[in-house]
C-alpha cells in the first residue's frame, strides 16, 4: 500500500514538479505557525501577559487553530506519501505522529475547559492553576511536535 501512495500520481507531482514540494512544504510550514503560534498566545495569556485580552476572547482563536490542525494533516499527507515506506520506520516521525494526536487530543478538551471557564477566569481576574498547567503542556507538546518534525527532516536526509 505505501509503494502505491508513493507511486501515485499526486505523490510523483509533489516529488518532481518544480512547485510540488516548495508548495506542500509551504502549506505545512504555514499550518505549523497558526498552531504553534496561536497556542503560544493563549498560554502567554494564561500565563498573566496581555492582560487587556479578556480569557473569554480568547475562544475565538480554536477554530483558527483547527483550521491550521487541518492545513497540517493535509499538506503533511501528501508530502508522507512522497517516502511513506521510509516515514514509517522512521522514529522521529513516529514520535511526531503520537506527539500531534496528544496535543489535538489536550487542544479538544483545553479549548472545551476555556468555553466553560472563561466567563469565571474573567469574574475572579485569574486562571486556576490547574489551567496553566494544562496549556503548559499543551504548549511542551506543540513545541515538541515542532522538534520532531525537524528531527524527521534532518535524520531523514542522514539515512
Amino acid at each position: 500500500m505505501f509503494q502505491w501512495l508513493e507511486s501515485s500520481q499526486l505523490s510523483a507531482w509533489v516529488r518532481t514538479d518544480l512547485f510540488g514540494w516548495p508548495v506542500a512544504l509551504t502549506l505545512h510550514a504555514l499550518g505549523t505557525a497558526i498552531v504553534v503560534g496561536l497556542i503560544i498566545v493563549i498560554s502567554l495569556r494564561l500565563l498573566g501577559l496581555f492582560e487587556l485580552i479578556p480569557y473569554r476572547s480568547l475562544s475565538r482563536l480554536f477554530p483558527i487553530i483547527w483550521f491550521g490542525i487541518a492545513l497540517q494533516f493535509l499538506s503533511g499527507f501528501v508530502l508522507w506519501m512522497t517516502k511513506a515506506t521510509r516515514y514509517v520506520a522512521d522514529g522521529a516521525f513516529l514520535l511526531k505522529v503520537a506527539l500531534i494526536i496528544a496535543g489535538i487530543v489536550l487542544t479538544y478538551y483545553f479549548s472545551a475547559t476555556m468555553n466553560r471557564e472563561a466567563e469565571s477566569w474573567d469574574a475572579k481576574g485569574a486562571v486556576s492553576s490547574q489551567a496553566v498547567r494544562y496549556i503548559a503542556a499543551i504548549l511542551v507538546i506543540w513545541c515538541a511536535v515542532v522538534i520532531a518534525g525537524r528531527l524527521t527532516g534532518y535524520l531523514g536526509a542522514i539515512g
